[in-house]
């Protein structure tokens, strides 16, 4: 019998290091297939210019300047939302809970703008909505990482699973605070007297998110990287058993890390109820809280690179809204070609990480050779 063993057709190889011009131009080449597939698929399922779908893709996202500044809103909430979870990541530490710990911080901004209208100054009440929300969101936190801690749990599960609680607890202070007796939804708060909403920056509703996101953004950069825990955080990240080695305290950055990550999920939540929507729903977060996980591993957990990505999701977002409008499709459609996009982004990076190599073709000499 032939004891050769036979080279197999494709070969994989790490990659020693890829330029930062080589890795640009390989996400740019996604892009581009990516709109090609989408323009084949269009076609060919809907007859539609392909064209036309990407301007209107455009025009839902900045076809007016009230459209321009909600793209900017979302991509700060969402931005947000991925840089608090982030921190987490970097120490290995799944933070799934965005979810459920940006409904705790709603409900902690709504608890203080009903039960305290009309109570304290104005002012009064914004400082407590602010501690409020963060305080809950860190608490969403704080249990699982205490889990962790402790015994060892997944935290994965953990922090999945609070958001089932987070949500049923704002069900359930939905029906207590409802407006009218009877419709299930709480409606506007204070819509008259205005306590507890968020003020105008320059004049504008809108500015005020994006300050925000910017301010989160140069604080999780510098808290990661410059900072001592951020060191411990790195460093926990890459191997617990160092950390151990090293002197610190594993269980401690646990529960620290993710207390910033809930506190910061917490004040999105303050942003949505009491500077954006000015009311408290279950799905206030959107999904937002689930959709920041890829916004952060598309980016590879950089803070930087993730305000691009959390553009490209709402843009596309948005854009899906304006195809389902304009062309009399439905969203679904919208969301096949966002897929389309994110997959050609996300499976770059396979080929900025590793390199193909396809077998070589052995002539009759080489084979009698090596036999």
């Amino acid at each position: 019998m032939d004891s050769k063993q036979k080279e197999p057709l494709i070969h994989l190889t790490k990659r020693g290091g890829v330029s930062k011009k080589k890795a640009m131009m390989i996400r740019v080449l996604a892009v581009i297939v990516a709109l090609i597939v989408c323009a084949i698929v269009t076609g060919l399922t809907t007859g539609i210019n392909p064209l036309g779908v990407y301007s209107s893709i455009i025009a839902g996202a900045f076809g007016s300047a009230r459209k321009t500044w909600i793209t900017f809103q979302d991509v700060s909430i969402l931005l947000i939302i991925a840089l608090s979870l982030t921190i987490a990541f970097r120490m290995r530490f799944w933070n799934i809970g965005g979810e459920g710990q940006v409904l705790m911080g709603g409900l902690g901004a709504a608890a203080c703008m009903i039960c305290l209208d009309g109570k304290l100054p104005n002012a009064v009440v914004m400082i407590l909505m602010l501690i409020s929300s963060v305080f809950l969101g860190a608490l969403w936190g704080f249990i699982p990482a205490l889990c962790k801690a402790l015994w060892n749990t997944n935290e994965t599960l953990s922090t999945l699973m609070m958001n089932y609680i987070a949500t049923q607890l704002v069900l359930f202070f939905t029906i207590m605070w409802e407006v009218p007796k009877g419709s299930g939804k709480i409606g506007i708060i204070n819509q008259n007297s205005h306590t507890g909403w968020l003020p105008q920056v320059f004049g504008s509703k809108y500015l005020l998110p994006i300050l925000v996101a910017a301010v989160v953004t140069a604080f999780v950069y510098v808290y990661i990287k410059y900072t001592k825990h951020g060191y411990e955080i790195r460093v926990v990240g890459e191997s617990p058993k160092t950390s151990v080695y090293v002197g610190i305290n594993v269980s401690k950055v646990f529960i620290r890390t993710m207390l910033v990550s809930g506190g910061l999920c917490g004040l999105t939540g303050l942003l949505l109820v009491g500077g954006i929507n000015h009311t408290l729903t279950s799905t206030i977060a959107d999904g937002r809280g689930f959709t920041a996980v890829l916004v952060s591993w598309m980016a590879q957990f950089n803070p930087f690179a993730m305000i691009v990505t959390s553009f490209i999701i709402v843009f596309m977002d948005r854009g899906a809204g304006e195809i389902a409008t304009q062309f009399d499709l439905n969203q679904s459609f919208g969301d096949i070609l966002t897929g389309i996009i994110l997959f050609f982004i996300i499976g770059c990076e396979f080929f900025i990480n590793y390199e193909i190599h396809l077998r070589k073709k052995t002539t009759k000499k080489e084979e009698a050779k090596a036999c």
